[in-house]
C-alpha cells in the first residue's frame, strides 16, 4: 500500500523549478521513493454547448462541467503512455480518446476540439515553456483554435507591428516577453474575421496563452468566433 502527496499542491512549484516530484511511503517500511511526474492543464475549446467530462486513463479530472472555454489547471500525472478521452457529462463512454506520452518534468496543455468521427483533429497537445519571464515581463504565446477561420495574426492594439502573424487553425507560436499593463487590449485580424480581446491585465512574472476560439457560423453567440485568454498555473 503507498500514499501519495497531493497532487495540486506539489505542482505549484512546477513553473519556478519545472523538475518536481511525488514521494511515495512504503506503509509498512520506512523507505521512501522519489517518482517524476508531468503537469497537464486541460482547455475545452469544442464550441458545442454541451457540458463534457474529461478522463485520463479510467480517472475521471473534472469535478464541475467541462464546459467550452472552460479550463482545469495543471495537474500532477505520473509520466508514460496515457490515454485522454472526453465523455458526454454523467456518461463514461468516450466520444474521442487518444494516447500521448508525457515526459517527466515537463508542463503540457492540452486542448479539446472535436468529437465528430468526421474530424481528426480531436486535440491538440502543447508542451508548455514554464520558465520564468524576464524581469519586469510577462511571456504569451498564441494559438488558432477556431476551425473555420482564416490564417489569423494577433496584436497589442496600439502597436505598430503584429506579435504574431498568419497562424491557420490548430498552429500555435512559441511564448514571447510582452509588457505587463493595468488594461491592455489584443486585436486577433484575418481576412474576413475579427475579433478583440480588451482590457486584459497582464502581470509581470506571468505566463499566458491567448487563442482564438467559436466559429463564425455558430447560432449561439457564445460559440461565435471570439478570443480567451488564460493564466498558467
Amino acid at each position: 500500500m503507498k500514499k501519495v502527496n497531493s497532487f495540486k499542491t506539489i505542482f505549484k512549484a512546477f513553473i519556478a523549478l519545472l523538475t518536481v516530484s511525488v514521494v511515495f511511503v512504503a506503509c509498512s517500511k520506512d523507505r521512501y521513493e522519489t517518482v517524476q511526474v508531468a503537469g497537464l492543464s486541460m482547455i475545452n475549446a469544442f464550441a458545442a454547448p454541451d457540458p463534457l467530462d474529461f478522463y485520463v486513463d479510467q480517472t475521471r479530472v473534472n469535478d464541475t462541467a467541462f464546459k467550452f472555454n472552460s479550463k482545469i489547471d495543471y495537474k500532477n500525472l505520473f509520466p508514460g503512455n496515457r490515454a485522454l478521452s472526453i465523455a458526454k457529462r454523467g456518461s463514461n463512454k468516450a466520444l474521442a480518446s487518444e494516447r500521448f506520452n508525457l515526459v517527466s518534468g515537463q508542463g503540457y496543455s492540452i486542448f479539446v476540439l472535436d468529437t465528430l468521427n468526421t474530424n481528426t483533429k480531436k486535440y491538440l497537445l502543447t508542451q508548455d515553456d514554464l520558465s520564468a519571464p524576464a524581469a519586469d515581463k510577462a511571456k504569451v504565446r498564441f494559438i488558432n483554435l477556431s476551425k473555420d477561420a482564416p490564417a489569423l495574426s494577433l496584436r497589442i492594439n496600439g502597436k505598430d507591428a503584429d506579435l504574431f502573424t498568419n497562424k491557420a487553425f490548430y498552429e500555435y507560436t512559441t511564448f514571447t516577453s510582452i509588457d505587463p499593463g493595468e488594461s491592455v487590449t489584443f486585436n486577433i485580424t484575418g481576412t474576413a474575421a475579427q475579433t478583440t480581446l480588451p482590457n486584459v491585465k497582464i502581470e509581470k512574472g506571468k505566463i499566458y496563452t491567448i487563442y482564438a476560439k467559436g466559429t463564425s457560423t455558430a447560432t449561439i453567440d457564445s460559440l461565435k468566433l471570439g478570443a480567451a485568454i488564460y493564466t498558467h498555473k
